[in-house]
């Protein structure tokens, strides 16, 4: 069936996504289109040169993530990864998605001496560049890696990466289970589903028509990150649900969004390459995933209760008004303190982790 479309005009991008359309048979799921609109190199939205990152649309930035917001929110995450460096044994930090190199850079000034190595893993060769000029005075600690390693040891931070992974779509009409896709129509892409096996890992209650996502890429991520660290600790902050919630029946349109300008629309067929594409995280199944393949879960909780236990507000009675304003967006339950939530993984013994000492919600997930 086709559903409604995204009129495009040919680009290089688009001209590429036809290719593998005509390779795929007319056909492609649609981890396979968003992972190509976001990652094919230098054309996708995070491998082109538009800025992205940033506070107000007239930067020309497309969004604001929490270290670009205020440098509290790095400084407030350092006291965590500082204990857990010690916890574990390690000296080294992993970064995946550094984005512009803001958070890093706060990291690494309130970390100092504790940090002998801080090894960012990033697919953007554009955000690479921007992330170098940024860490300039860190340059003798800072590597860069397009991939995993065989083996990691140290302390991992990823913040706003696991939106950002290819998902499925799932449609359920009229009580059958589809396959959401793209093909080309005319001079746009557009949907078509197509039956399929696959399904939600809860049943959906209700006989309503339903969208909503399935994440096999990030927890894939996840279960190899597991699989290579050898010794260490994992802290990813993002917005998202445990599956009760993820899965609800009211949530019937699903959690995919664009960005571009500061501004959302529900339409990643439009402008490919031109904004970002994200899906809310299931945090439950990222739980599950590093629990299968030998981590331990640390905790989980919402980003608002883990900077308030990891110390920002001390930090906050040292700030001017205006630096308080903006960190307040952190912790407040309409901002980002509630939607985004923060878990955390050991490699080895598990000990109570300071970002985790109240309001631990990993009995939901």
């Amino acid at each position: 069936m086709n559903l409604e479309q995204g009129a495009d005009r040919a680009t290089p991008l688009t001209r590429i996504i036809d290719a593998a359309l005509q390779r795929a048979g007319g056909w492609l799921p649609f981890d396979r289109f968003m992972a190509m609109a976001l990652y094919a190199p230098g054309l996708g939205y995070y491998a082109n040169t538009s800025r992205k990152f940033g506070q107000m649309p007239d930067s020309g930035s497309d969004f604001v993530t929490a270290p670009e917001l205020t440098p509290l929110f790095g400084r407030t995450l350092a006291i965590q990864v500082a204990e857990a460096l010690d916890k574990t044994g390690t000296d080294e930090v992993w970064e995946f998605g550094a984005g512009s190199g803001a958070l890093a850079l706060q990291l690494l000034d309130a970390l100092g001496d504790r940090v002998a190595r801080y090894r960012i893993v990033d697919l953007s060769g554009t955000l690479r560049e921007r992330q170098q000029q940024t860490l300039a005075k860190h340059s003798g600690k800072v590597e860069w890696l397009s991939e995993l390693p065989e083996t990691l040891r140290g302390v991992v931070v990823g913040n706003e990466v696991l939106d950002a992974m290819p998902v499925q779509l799932l449609v359920r009409t009229k009580g059958e289970w589809f396959e959401r896709g793209v093909v080309r129509h005319g001079d746009g892409l557009v949907w078509e589903d197509r039956p399929t096996e696959l399904r939600p890992p809860v049943e959906v209650q209700g006989a309503h028509d339903y969208l909503s996502e399935i994440h096999p890429q990030a927890e894939a991520f996840i279960a190899t990150l597991a699989d290579r660290m050898k010794q260490g600790a994992a802290f990813f902050i993002d917005y998202g649900f445990p599956e009760s919630e993820y899965y609800h029946p009211q949530r019937h349109m699903g959690t995919v969004m664009c960005h571009r300008g500061h501004l959302a629309d529900p339409d990643p067929l439009a402008d490919v390459g031109q904004k970002d594409i994200t899906a809310h995280v299931n945090f439950t199944g990222v739980a599950v995933a590093g629990q299968d393949a030998g981590l331990e879960v640390l905790g989980y909780c919402s980003q608002a209760r883990f900077l308030l236990n990891a110390g920002i507000l001390p930090l906050l009675e040292q700030a001017t008004l205006a630096e308080r304003t903006l960190a307040a967006r952190l912790i407040h339950e309409h901002e980002m303190g509630e939607l985004f939530k923060v878990i955390g993984f050991v490699a080895g013994e598990p000990w109570d982790a300071i970002g985790f000492a109240e309001g631990d919600r990993m009995h939901t997930l």
